[in-house]
């Protein structure tokens, strides 16, 4: 995870110094990712707060984010289901985009030693994620809006640093390709949950691809 946790500095830099800056005190910004713990959610609804947004809005708006989590554990629930519950909230918890990436194995959560190395592995993602955010609350305070630096790309490059290397066949080419085209087109034209109709259209064409290949 080490690699994972130097990749979202500038993300955890990016959240901390925003919160600041967006008239929240330091205790609220780490309070964030110590208990929401997920970089983008915590930046949309930071900014949404700031900007008055109802409640509903702003919880609908996590909940659309977050809700790629829930195919997570639905995907690791074989793995998971025969452990105690304290293993089950715990990973749960702890269960992030980067984690998920390493649990593909099939001989991932199966032991004791894996459970540990799960806990190990999500626990100190956990730890430096606070770190760079407490980071990002020490530069808030006394450098310029960070915003402008374009350390958001950071979240981007992370998310592609997780994709390509499971992209091997063409049907999750396709998901992939067909998810960012028309997601810079969605981004471009500004239509609300571009990210998520781009998201949806790209799973339906690849899942459709794959049946047409099991067909032949």
């Amino acid at each position: 995870m080490l690699p994972l946790s130097l990749a979202v500095v500038p993300w955890g830099i990016l959240f901390g110094s925003l919160a600041i800056q967006r008239g929240f005190s330091g205790l609220e910004a780490q309070l964030f990712s110590a208990v929401i713990f997920g970089g983008a959610v915590q930046i949309v609804t930071v900014e949404l707060m700031a900007e008055g947004a109802p409640l509903l809005t702003v919880l609908f708006s996590a909940l659309v984010i977050s809700s790629r989590h829930f195919l997570y554990g639905l995907s690791l629930r074989e793995k998971l289901r025969t452990k105690p519950l304290r293993w089950r909230i715990g990973l749960g918890f702890l269960l992030t985009d980067e984690l998920f990436s390493l649990s593909g194995d099939r001989r991932a959560y199966r032991n004791n030693y894996r459970l540990y190395y799960a806990l190990g592995a999500g626990g100190s993602f956990y730890l430096a994620w606070n770190a760079w955010t407490a980071l990002g609350i020490i530069a808030g305070a006394w450098l310029p809006d960070l915003t402008d630096l374009g350390l958001d790309f950071a979240i981007a490059a992370t998310f592609i640093a997780l994709v390509i290397p499971d992209i091997k066949s063409l049907p999750i080419l396709v998901c992939v390709s067909v998810s960012a085209i028309l997601s810079i087109i969605f981004s471009i034209y500004a239509m609300e949950l571009g990210l998520v109709v781009a998201a949806l259209v790209g799973m339906s064409v690849g899942f459709a691809l794959q049946k047409l290949r099991q067909v032949r």
